[in-house]
């Protein structure tokens, strides 16, 4: 179950599965993933174009800042989450998984703390989920959520290789099933070919 979220911004409204979309300099019909929306895939919504991600900047758990830009050239799935939530806790598992699965040079899962997360609590959390392959970043003033309209968590994003946001999904979701990961590689693939 997730929590309850507030209107997004206009531009990240879905002009309907059959609307021409771009995964880069390819053009590709949305609805050539519309037969692999199934299960909880039914919630990945993708946009009738690509949308600019913000460039502000976030931390690694070790120091070190980062931008969304950084991690242009691969397919990303950016998961916003909080360790007090629980629908986060429940799904970081199967993120660990597809990233564990598809994780490389075209994709990646990064998932990003929201607000007040103590290291701490982060490394608890992970330890007590047993997630092993997930990278750790914050955003303890929430700057990358609110300039991406994340209201309520989790929230997962799709990004293309240009660093765009593509896809947007609400709530949690079980990222390690059949359904997730055959849909994913297929958004890679069409994105490899751009």
């Amino acid at each position: 179950m997730s929590m309850p979220l507030k209107p997004s911004r206009p531009w990240q409204a879905v002009a309907g599965l059959a609307a021409l979309f771009t995964l880069g300099a390819h053009s590709v019909q949305a609805d050539d993933f519309e037969a692999l929306r199934v299960g909880d895939m039914r919630g990945l919504m993708f946009h009738a174009e690509p949308m600019p991600v913000t460039d502000e900047t976030f931390t690694h758990i070790d120091g070190g800042e980062f931008t969304l830009a950084e991690f242009e050239g691969q397919v990303i799935l950016l998961n916003f989450w909080a360790t007090w939530c629980a629908p986060c806790r429940e799904e970081m598992p199967s993120l660990d998984a597809l990233n564990e699965e598809l994780g490389g040079d075209d994709f990646q899962v990064v998932t990003l703390a929201m607000g007040r997360n103590p290291v701490p609590a982060i490394e608890r959390f992970f330890e007590e989920e047993g997630i092993e392959t997930l990278p750790t970043y914050l955003d303890p003033q929430q700057a990358i959520g609110r300039n991406m309209s994340v209201f309520g968590l989790p929230i997962t994003v799709v990004l293309n290789s240009e660093g765009q946001e593509i896809a947007r999904y609400r709530g949690d979701a079980d990222w390690a099933s059949e359904e997730a990961v055959e849909l994913l590689r297929a958004v890679i693939e069409a994105d490899a070919s751009s």
